[in-house]
């Protein structure tokens, strides 16, 4: 191995260990302790070598948030792909609405960075990145199955995520009494994706 390909590797180690520090802190504390003086403490590197690597903060939240969407993206097809063939695509609706909401509740700083805080990315655009796309996909192929005839199924897909979206903030605001959760997506679900 060269020199070159080592310092490589070793770039991309330090890179990993920023996010998934900025992650964990955010996880523990919220967004808000998220500082790169903090994130240069707990990773014992300098705060040069942090900016290095980002320019700040609003950078690092990009790259939780590409990284939440990948693993946003391969929760949903995992939970459709699981349910049950036979009940059609109900069933996989249901699961792919499931999929999210436990992905924003059990993430939560994932999620506010994916879709509440300013991580410098462009969304539904043609320079939107990659992983970002590959998590709109992942709903898009499930729930184009069910958006109805004459409907565009990027825009049904749209307005089904954003349910969803509000779903998970106001539950998680504790602004929607928790004992109708599971009712909420049932409607949900029996109402826009009528199959």
């Amino acid at each position: 191995m060269s020199v070159q390909e080592r310092k490589e590797r070793e770039r991309a180690a330090r890179e990993r260990l920023i996010v998934a520090t900025a992650r964990e802190l955010a996880e523990e504390q919220g967004w808000d302790a998220v500082t790169t003086r903090r994130l240069a403490e707990r990773i014992e590197y300098s705060q040069p070598v942090l900016y290095s690597h980002f320019r700040g903060k609003r950078e690092i939240i990009g790259a939780v948030a590409l990284e939440g969407a990948a693993e946003l993206a391969a929760a949903v097809r995992a939970a459709t792909s699981a349910a049950p063939t036979a009940d059609g695509p109900r069933s996989r609706v249901a699961a792919l609405a499931h999929a999210y909401l436990d992905f924003a509740a059990r993430h939560p700083a994932v999620y506010d960075a994916l879709f509440q805080l300013d991580g410098g990315l462009a969304y539904a655009r043609e320079d939107t990145p990659a992983p970002l796309k590959d998590a709109f996909a992942s709903l898009l192929v499930t729930l184009a199955e069910v958006a109805g005839d004459g409907v565009d199924p990027g825009a049904f897909t749209e307005t089904f995520w954003a349910a969803l979206h509000g779903l998970a903030t106001l539950t998680r605001a504790g602004r929607l009494p928790p004992e109708y959760a599971a009712s909420r997506v049932e409607l949900l679900v029996d109402r826009l994706a009528r199959v």
